[in-house]
């Protein structure tokens, strides 16, 4: 019908080549089961057995793959890149998936610290810069670490198609270098390879820096040598900004042998300084990965806290990118992008706590790996909540348009104690950072990602208890 709007498994698996359309129908009413209730294991998105019978049937045939299921979203995601005609981010990033208790699994990699078994998804995702918005994954490659013997010479690493710095070259081969991308990628990307890859496709980039590169100082016959760290450090600031920064603690390792010193961050408004400059950054002497020996032109920015109070860490990062940086409104632009890459944080946080990928039993990779790909787009579910969220609308929008009526009644339930089914996509959003311990005090920060799933894992434990006593009362 023209002008209809497409359910979510319509519009993401409508175009899917399974080889039968029956299989086709059923991936997009799988998918829209799933996401009206995104938590749980797979049972409890799909409380039917019928549907789950047909769902597991679905993964078990040949012509069901990881790149059957993820092929008809990438095409619309990058309909809607064309569609926007600005200019859009792609978030490149990891995230490990422990299947280690799937012990009929016999073909996984090594994952953590060696001792668990599973994937590593390399996924990126395409963001609108403007309002921070998803709009869906362009790439997921799913790695399975390789067995490598302790006497590998560099020679033979630089040869092995499957180690794991290749991730970042295999993330962008779908996405056009022509189009107005700006690939986003964290440290681990910070190789000559990738950056050579990236400069000869014609691609755009922004890069935090690794390593303290040799460098030389300019893109003309003046530039003389130096270090990518040390030269930035001398390079006065363009101008400042203040900049919210959350609490936080983590363990720091040490460089050299001795005990890991947990460092812990206390939330403060930092004023934060940049500074930029045009440089070449230099072939490595001891290659590494494949290619050539030409420097490559970049742009280096700092970014630093100039005070920091007493006991606390210093701020600083350093930025790579091709974007050419003539103003202090370009560095801060640039910059902007790359605080954008928290959002790939965000999704892995959605895969493994909202949506539980790594709970399905499946005793094959050939089944499991397509059922991955389909709960990685379903979590952008959740990332399309917290944007409506933001939303103008939000407050008159149903929360149901987005989520089942069951997590709404609980919910309301448990905040106001009794159902309100005419409530907004707001008040839900509200309602479940409550749960996660925010306070919803006017005076709050708006609640973060950390306090949003503790929310959502507690509605999913108060979901199924209210499930268990409906099938209480049905038994007397």
């Amino acid at each position: 019908m023209i002008g209809m709007v497409k359910s979510f498994g319509e519009a993401n698996f409508g175009d899917a080549d399974l080889g039968d359309k029956r299989r086709t129908a059923r991936l997009v009413r799988t998918a829209d089961l799933m996401c009206r209730r995104p938590g749980g294991t797979l049972p409890q998105k799909l409380r039917n057995p019928r549907d789950l019978r047909g769902f597991y049937r679905l993964m078990d045939s040949d012509r069901v793959t990881h790149e059957a299921i993820l092929a008809p979203h990438r095409a619309a995601v990058m309909q809607t890149i064309l569609d926007i005609k600005s200019t859009v981010l792609v978030l490149h990033d990891a995230t490990e998936l422990d299947f280690t208790t799937h012990q009929s699994l016999k073909h996984l990699g090594q994952i953590g610290n060696g001792n668990n078994r599973g994937y590593i998804a390399h996924n990126s995702l395409a963001v609108n810069p403007q309002n921070r918005a998803v709009i869906g994954l362009c790439n997921q490659v799913l790695h399975q670490r390789a067995k490598v013997g302790k006497g590998e010479s560099i020679s033979e690493k630089r040869k092995r198609e499957s180690r794991e710095s290749l991730l970042w070259l295999k993330g962008t081969q779908p996405l056009p270098g022509d189009w107005n991308l700006v690939d986003v990628c964290d440290q681990g990307a910070d190789t000559f390879e990738f950056l050579e890859h990236e400069t000869n496709s014609g691609r755009r980039f922004v890069i935090r820096a690794a390593y303290d590169r040799g460098i030389l100082t300019a893109h003309d016959s003046t530039a003389m040598p130096s270090h990518l760290r040390r030269y930035a450090r001398k390079l006065p600031a363009a101008g400042s900004w203040t900049l919210a920064v959350t609490s936080n603690v983590r363990v720091k390792s040490p460089k050299k042998k001795g005990r890991k010193q947990v460092v812990q961050r206390k939330a403060r408004q930092a004023s934060l300084h940049v500074a930029s400059a045009p440089v070449q950054i230099k072939s490595p002497n001891s290659k590494n990965g494949q290619h050539g020996n030409q420097p490559i032109r970049v742009w280096v920015i700092r970014v630093w806290e100039p005070c920091p109070p007493r006991g606390q860490e210093r701020l600083e990062w350093f930025l790579v990118t091709n974007e050419p940086i003539q103003t202090f409104e370009d560095a801060y632009r640039v910059v902007g992008w790359y605080e954008c890459r928290w959002i790939v944080e965000e999704y892995h946080k959605g895969m493994k706590t909202g949506c539980r990928i790594e709970s399905p039993q499946f005793t094959d990779e050939d089944r499991l790996q397509p059922a991955i790909a389909l709960l990685s787009i379903l979590t952008l579910t959740l990332l399309a909540m917290r944007d409506a969220s933001r939303c103008s609308d939000a407050k008159i929008r149903p929360a149901t348009n987005l989520i089942s009526e069951d997590y709404v009644m609980v919910l309301s339930a448990w905040r106001h104690r009794r159902h309100h089914p005419d409530w907004s996509i707001h008040d839900f959003y509200l309602a479940l950072a409550r749960l996660g311990g925010h306070q919803n005090r006017n005076h709050d920060h708006p609640p973060g990602w950390q306090v949003i799933w503790e929310g959502w894992k507690e509605l999913q434990a108060m979901v199924c208890g209210a499930d268990a006593v409906k099938q209480l009362e049905r038994c007397g």
